[in-house]
């Protein structure tokens, strides 16, 4: 195994294990490990492994990653050329209204999901609005519930839709 992934695995390990707000702090984390790299490498290993930041109950923030298998994948070099599909499971439900889809997600998926559907770039989605675990989806006047089904299926694990 190289550096890079040494280094990757042992970041995924970090966060997943530890209430990480700063990269300061994971720099120093990382440094008890032996790891030692420049704040630059660190923000691109986090950009990489697609790791956001969420607000915890007691008003600070903390660092998670998409998902331990999509961040191993990535690590091992093996990325797909669907890797939107690999992270769908931060996908909790939809709920549609009139043109309106509500999108209900697990903590600190929102945004990201928001950012794939929005890269699809379906002139049927008018756009997307994304909070922590909650993401609106405009449909464009006449675009029926099953047309936006099939375009979200396109990043979404269709089985979960219900």
């Amino acid at each position: 195994m190289s550096r890079k992934n040494d280094r990757i695995e042992i970041l995924i390990e970090i966060i997943k294990n530890n209430n990480v707000g700063s990269q300061e702090e994971l720099l120093g984390l990382l440094s008890e490990r032996g790891i030692f790299v420049t704040q630059a490498t660190l923000s691109r290993d986090l950009k990489m492994l697609k790791t956001t930041k969420v607000p915890l109950d007691h008003g600070a923030y903390a660092y998670m990653l998409p998902d331990a298998s999509t961040a191993k994948m990535i690590s091992g070099g093996r990325r797909t050329a669907n890797l939107s599909r690999q992270i769908g499971n931060g996908f909790i439900s939809l709920e549609f209204s009139g043109n309106l889809i509500v999108m209900l997600t697990r903590n600190g998926y929102a945004s990201g999901i928001a950012y794939d559907i929005d890269m699809l770039n379906a002139p049927e989605i008018a756009g997307t609005i994304a909070g922590v675990n909650t993401v609106f989806i405009a449909l464009r006047e006449g675009v029926t519930h099953e047309r936006a089904t099939e375009i979200l299926s396109m990043i979404l694990p269709v089985g979960d839709f219900k």
